[in-house]
C-alpha cells in the first residue's frame, strides 16, 4: 500500500484507506476480516505470492482479485520499482517532498512513483503575462521542475507592481519584467530552461506565432488580462493547435482558475459565455452592459489575491502536465477571500454551434 494511504479499521469493522482526505479516502466493508489481512500484508516487504500465503483460509484467486482491484484504484505502489536512471541524486533531493504528495493524489497505477516528476521534466510551457498571477504561477512551475518555460510580457517593473507582484524586488524597478523574471526564476532552479521575450500579444495570430515558435508546447498558461479579447484569442489558437491551456486571475476577492482541454468539455468561450447567460443577476432590462464592473481607476488586488490566483493557475498547469490530480476541464474553480469556507466551482456545457469548438466535447 502507498505509505501516504493511512489504513485502519473502523469501530464497525470496515477498512478505511487514505485517511480522512475527501476525494481520496475510501471505506470498504470487510465482514469476514480477510481483506484486512490482505492490506496489512501489502506493506512492501513481500511479493504477491507471499501476500496470498499470508491470508490462509481465503482462496488465492479471491486474494489476487482484491489485490488487482486495490492496484487499479491507485492505492498500491510497487515498493521494488527502481528509481529512474535519468533522475540524479540532486533531482531526488529537490523533489523529495513533492513526489509523495503527487503519489498521494494519484489514483492511476504507475510503473514508478516518479512518473509524474518525469513528465514535468519533459514538459514545455508557454506563459503569457508575468504580473501578479503570472509571476506566482511561474515560480510554482519552476520550483516544481518543468523542463522548459518561455515567458512573454511587454511591460517594465513599476513601484505600484510591488504590492502584488511578489516575483519582483525594488532594484527591479525600471527593468523589463522579462529581464527581472528570468533572473529571479533562474536563481530558483538552474535545472529548468527558462527563456523570455518582451512582447505584446495583440491578436490571434500572435498566439499562433508563439505556439509555433518552438516544437511541442504542452500547455499555455495565460495570466494576462488585457486587452479584453486576449482570452478569446488564446481559446481560438489553442483549439486550432490542440494544446491545453490554463487561465486564471482575480475579480476583487474572487480568485479563480480554469483548465481548457480542446475536444474535452466546453472550450473557454462555451464556459465563459454559458456562465454569463445563466447567471441570476436580477438586473433590470435597461441596465448598462458594464453594470457589474467596478467604476474604479485601478483593478483592486493585493499580494494575497494575486498570489492565490497564480497558485491555482500553477496547480491547474501541473495537473494538465502530469494528470495528477485529474481536473475536470471546462470548470472554474477557486475561492472567495471574503468567505474563506466558500469555494468557487462553476460548470457549463458546450454550446451548440460554438464558433471555436462547434459545441462538440
Amino acid at each position: 500500500m502507498k505509505p501516504e494511504y493511512t489504513r485502519y479499521r473502523t469501530v464497525d469493522g470496515n477498512i478505511r484507506l487514505g485517511g480522512s482526505v475527501h476525494g481520496i479516502g475510501v471505506e470498504i466493508e470487510d465482514p469476514e476480516g480477510w481483506l484486512w489481512q490482505v492490506v496489512s500484508a501489502m506493506d512492501g516487504s513481500g511479493s504477491a505470492a507471499e501476500i496470498v500465503r499470508a491470508v490462509p483460509g481465503t482462496p488465492p484467486d479471491v486474494v489476487e482479485t482484491a489485490m488487482d482491484e486495490l492496484l487499479a484504484a491507485g492505492f498500491v505502489d510497487d515498493a521494488a520499482a527502481p528509481v529512474p536512471e535519468s533522475l540524479t541524486e540532486r533531482d531526488l533531493d529537490r523533489h523529495s517532498r513533492s513526489m509523495p504528495l503527487l503519489r498521494w493524489m494519484d489514483a492511476v497505477p504507475r510503473a514508478t512513483p516518479w512518473e509524474a516528476q518525469l513528465r514535468l521534466r519533459a514538459a514545455r510551457v508557454l506563459l503569457v503575462g508575468v504580473g501578479g498571477t503570472g509571476g506566482a504561477a511561474a515560480q510554482i512551475l519552476v520550483a516544481s521542475g518543468v523542463g522548459a518555460l518561455h515567458l512573454v510580457d511587454p511591460d517594465e517593473v513599476e513601484l505600484s507592481n510591488l504590492g502584488r507582484q511578489t516575483l519582483f524586488r525594488e532594484p527591479d524597478i525600471g527593468k523589463p519584467k522579462i529581464e527581472a523574471a528570468l533572473a529571479a526564476l533562474r536563481a530558483l532552479n538552474t535545472d529548468v530552461r527558462i527563456t523570455g521575450e518582451q512582447r505584446m500579444v495583440s491578436g490571434h495570430d500572435d498566439f499562433g506565432t508563439l505556439l509555433d515558435s518552438a516544437p511541442g508546447y504542452d500547455v499555455l498558461v495565460l495570466c494576462a488580462d488585457s486587452p479584453p479579447e486576449i482570452r478569446r484569442w488564446a481559446n481560438t489558437a489553442c483549439a486550432g493547435a490542440g494544446i491545453n491551456w490554463v487561465v486564471g486571475g482575480y475579480h476583487g476577492p474572487l480568485v479563480t482558475a480554469s483548465l481548457v482541454v480542446p475536444g474535452t468539455g466546453p472550450c473557454w468561450e462555451c464556459l465563459h459565455d454559458g456562465l454569463a447567460d445563466t447567471a441570476d443577476l436580477r438586473l433590470p432590462d435597461d441596465a448598462p452592459a458594464d453594470a457589474l464592473r467596478p467604476r474604479l481607476p485601478v483593478h483592486p488586488v493585493n499580494a494575497v489575491s494575486a498570489s492565490m490566483s497564480g497558485t491555482l493557475v500553477g496547480h491547474a498547469a501541473l495537473a494538465s502536465l502530469t494528470g495528477v490530480p485529474v481536473l475536470e476541464p471546462g470548470t472554474v474553480f477557486g475561492f472567495n477571500l471574503v468567505l474563506p469556507g466558500e469555494s468557487v466551482l462553476e460548470r457549463a456545457e458546450s454550446r451548440p454551434g460554438c464558433r471555436v469548438c462547434g459545441g462538440v466535447s
